[in-house]
């Protein structure tokens, strides 16, 4: 078969195979009179197996060294099971960070609750923060959890003083507050 037939097969970019035989996962092929590669069916079951491994997200070199394994059936294959310990302590790793990313983005969505212009974005206004700052919001997680809990607790600090105000007002004679804010605002023009 072709290279267009193998990538049809096979689910695979053309370009990507030609990638793959020149990093010498695939090994070379016959050719045509007119200069035409020739693919049989191990080609096909090789590259499926090269495309599997790379859906595992496992490196061209740990394919390698499967391949090596896989076309030298005696030897030992130790190997093989390190190199699988070794990616799954990588992708476990990675969970880790996708975790915590997520945490971050989680407590960023935190600081813009309700729908409002975008000059005063809590998650605008955040990431404009980090970004001044070298290191950014990845690598440094715990100084980012530690400003998001403090604006948090500001914001929470502030409901409860226009809590305690609504509160105090609520109580206060509506005589007595039509009075302050007449004074308020005569002593406004006054200073004017």
């Amino acid at each position: 078969m072709k290279i267009g037939e193998l990538a049809n097969l096979t689910q695979t970019q053309v370009e990507t195979i030609r990638y793959y035989e020149r990093e010498g996962l695939l090994p070379e092929t016959a050719r045509t009179g007119g200069n035409y590669r020739i693919y049989g069916d191990a080609h096909a079951a090789r590259l499926s197996f090269i495309r599997h491994c790379r859906g595992l997200d496992m490196t061209l070199d740990e394919i390698r060294v499967l391949l090596h394994f896989k076309d030298a059936p005696s030897e030992n294959c130790g190997e093989v099971n390190a190199l699988l310990d070794e990616h799954i302590g990588h992708v476990a790793e990675r969970i880790r960070e996708l975790r915590t990313l997520e945490k971050q983005l989680k407590s960023l969505r935190e600081l813009c609750r309700e729908t409002q212009d975008a000059g005063h974005c809590g998650i605008l206004n955040e990431l404009t923060e980090i970004a001044r700052h070298p290191g950014g919001l990845r690598t440094t997680p715990g100084m980012f959890m530690a400003r998001i809990r403090g604006q948090r607790r500001a914001r929470q600090c502030q409901r409860r003083r226009a809590t305690r105000v609504k509160w105090y007002l609520s109580r206060v004679p509506q005589h007595f507050c039509l009075t302050v804010s007449f004074t308020f605002q005569a002593s406004r023009r006054d200073s004017q």
